[in-house]
């Protein structure tokens, strides 16, 4: 079967790889904390189903609680290391499989290995704890070698700790009107994607939640980080494909060598 990538929004996404679902930073609500979704349906009942769940760091808009218990019971949840203890609603979650994870260490999944790689993010449960776990990539490598990419900054040696790749899910914005350190606008990730060369890519996290009452403050930080980054992607790596995806869109992108 064909490699297939669903966007459902913000930065959840369907990896379907050597038939197994491997679902990245669930996110199934209209609304959280002072944050609602501004554009696309809310994912269907389908989209929570997966063999493997990544969580890839503690804030609440990637790692949301009410979001991961709606996943079926024996789902795996992939966590960073300490997340357990930093965040006391995933003890709850007694029907998922979970396992925390660190940079460098490997899981299997069907036929799958997921790989946690080092992200450049605050990792912290806020707006409180201590920095106990860290902020999470994971390159998930079947058919074809996928990086999400979770929330990160530009590091020096992002190509190094990625290593080889086809598929990047890279974020190109945020959900306010200012992006701080430890991320990617559309700008940083095309640059991203000069290094890691893959041979396609998706933009992600950005266009779906949006500070309630902000509508009209830097509306363009919103609408325009996708299209931003497929004009910026043609000049830092043009022999990289984007596909820039709707709400519920899917692709299976050309990943043969």
């Amino acid at each position: 079967m064909p490699v297939e990538i669903t966007w459902w929004g913000h930065a959840t996404c369907t990896v379907e790889d050597s038939d197994t679902r491997v679902l990245t930073d669930p996110l199934f609500t209209r609304r959280l904390a002072h944050l609602r979704r501004r554009r696309g349906a809310l994912p269907p009942p389908d989209a929570r189903r997966a063999d493997v769940a990544l969580v890839s760091h503690l804030h609440a808009d990637h790692l949301h609680v009410p979001s991961l218990g709606r996943l079926a019971p024996g789902t795996r949840l992939l966590v960073p290391r300490g997340a357990p203890g930093a965040v006391p609603g995933l003890r709850r979650l007694t029907h998922l499989e979970l396992r925390e994870m660190a940079p460098g260490d490997e899981t299997r999944a069907g036929d799958l290995v997921i790989r946690a790689v080092p992200a450049e993010h605050d990792g912290r449960r806020l707006p409180f704890g201590p920095h106990r776990s860290p902020a999470l990539g994971y390159v998930v490598e079947g058919e074809a070698r996928t990086y999400f990419a979770g929330d990160t900054g530009l590091f020096e040696s992002m190509a190094k700790e990625v290593g080889p790749i086809e598929v990047a899910l890279l974020p190109v914005g945020g959900w306010g009107p200012y992006l701080g350190e430890g991320h990617l606008d559309a700008g940083r990730a095309a640059q991203a994607l000069a290094r890691l060369a893959p041979r396609c890519a998706i933009p992600v996290h950005y266009g779906t939640y949006w500070p309630i009452g902000m509508d009209a403050v830097r509306p363009h930080e919103f609408h325009a980080p996708g299209e931003e980054f497929v004009r910026l992607a043609a000049r830092w790596a043009p022999d990289v494909t984007v596909h820039r995806l709707t709400h519920g869109e899917s692709v299976r992108p050309a990943v043969a060598p």
